[in-house]
């Protein structure tokens, strides 16, 4: 049993296609018990974000596996399975951990060493725990995930080298608008959530002279007026209903609602009045022809992408927080993989002692039988000496298989014992895109 990742990015996949994948809770959740409800897997995690889909899980067949999260993906996005194999990509073992740990430590995002990320590994697991369908593999892979990542962001000057999606999103909106503040300027924000948060925060860092928020619970809108309020910055909430009268009034709007239907329509949009949109939802919160009006201009989660595959910045080239990063997550890597190694071996070591009591057991009974004159004294004496005899010859290799598992680089729990008690090979860590991997016959229900 090895945990596996079927899964695609920014980096593999079209923006299209992440939205059509693009999970809500109660989807996540019914998901992850579908999955497990396969034959070849038994635990399922799975991370939605606007800029990946990920399905983390633990399989007793790896292309069986792999095989059951295809068509569950192509089954939700309705796309053909063939096609949906190309932008995925499979890890497994210690290459499934590696990634995890990667992507929580912001290595594996659009902007590189962003924050965002590692919270929402915490959210996939936190759901998956409570859901059941996070086990013990599971369990162990997210929390070594989690640990690496705050080690990165704790030990490291990642954080400053890459800023997170929403400022690097405001950067590029400055830019666009020809300005290096928001100073003097109305911004309104759809949505009350962690980006919506996130978007108010920064936009007060900017110098927006003014917040209007708006969010289906006008509660939680009232709640986030609250907090900019406090620091500093004035706020007012509209109704959801009153946004696009609240466009007229702004400069810049900003959306990360996670909607269903569009929040901002091109029918939306007040004449003749310059406005900047930046779209922080997959999916999509504005609709792409917003900006074919005159005097608007948007930002989305695509235009993002563009930009900074296009950016040749010196994190992506490799500085030295980067570097250290990367130390860090094979650091933990290695701690993690031997860790599991050696808890794979404790059940085989558990059954070997086992068998050796029972055979102690079943010849002392033998003796008990074929010399009836011995005492129950004499029998409990010689049933106390075959025991310190079985325990002493099988301490030295328990001790040796417990060290080569957890020493071992490439050495799993039937390696490490193979030589000792005759176990088979198997091996760890593959990494492959999924339109590589051979079709399974599909299995008899």
């Amino acid at each position: 049993m090895s945990v596996l990742v079927v899964g695609m990015s920014h980096q593999s996949a079209p923006v299209a296609l992440l939205e059509r994948l693009s999970m809500d809770d109660e989807k996540r959740n019914a998901t992850c018990q579908a999955l497990v409800e396969t034959g070849a897997l038994s635990e399922a995690m799975i991370i939605s974000t606007c800029n990946r889909l990920e399905v983390y899980a633990v399989t007793n067949s790896f292309h069986t596996g792999v095989q059951d999260v295809v068509k569950t993906l192509a089954r939700l996005s309705s796309e053909d399975e063939a096609k949906l194999r190309g932008f995925l990509y499979v890890r497994y073992a210690d290459a499934a951990a590696e990634h995890l740990m990667a992507v929580a430590a912001g290595l594996d995002s659009m902007v590189v060493g962003e924050q965002q990320i590692i919270g929402q590994v915490r959210t996939a697991y936190q759901m998956a725990s409570e859901i059941g369908t996070a086990g013990q593999r599971i369990h162990a892979l997210a929390q070594a995930a989690l640990h690496a990542g705050k080690r990165v962001h704790a030990e490291t000057e990642i954080d400053s080298a890459g800023a997170s999606m929403v400022s690097f999103a405001f950067d590029q909106a400055l830019t666009a608008m020809g300005r290096e503040n928001l100073e003097g300027s109305t911004a309104l924000v759809l949505g009350a959530g962690a980006m919506s948060s996130l978007a108010a925060t920064h936009a007060g860092r900017l110098g927006v002279e003014k917040l209007i928020i708006a969010n289906r619970t006008r509660e939680r809108a009232e709640r986030l007026a609250s907090h900019a309020i406090e620091a500093g910055v004035a706020a007012e909430v509209v109704d959801f209903a009153e946004r696009a009268e609240a466009l007229k009034e702004v400069d810049i709007a900003i959306s990360a609602t996670g909607a269903d239907t569009f929040t901002i329509r091109p029918d939306d949009l007040p004449a003749n009045h310059p406005l900047m949109l930046v779209d922080l939802s997959l999916p999509r919160d504005i609709d792409d022809a917003v900006a074919q009006v005159p005097g608007a201009d948007l930002v989305n989660i695509e235009r993002l992408s563009k930009s900074l595959q296009a950016a040749d910045t010196e994190v992506a080239a490799g500085t030295n927080p980067h570097l250290e990063a990367r130390a860090i997550v094979d650091e933990e890597l290695a701690a993690y993989a031997s860790a599991e190694r050696v808890r794979d071996v404790v059940p085989a070591v558990s059954a070997l002692r086992r068998r050796a009591a029972d055979l102690v057991e079943c010849e002392v009974g033998r003796l008990s039988h074929k010399r009836p004159e011995l005492t129950e004294e004499q029998i409990a004496d010689v049933a106390q000496a075959l025991k310190r005899v079985a325990d002493k010859i099988l301490h030295e290799p328990t001790v040796r298989a417990k060290k080569l598992a957890a020493d071992s680089g490439t050495l799993n729990n039937e390696t490490a014992l193979q030589e000792l008690f005759g176990l088979q090979l198997e091996s760890t860590g593959v990494s492959v895109p999924a339109d590589k991997l051979p079709k399974v016959a599909p299995r008899e229900r």
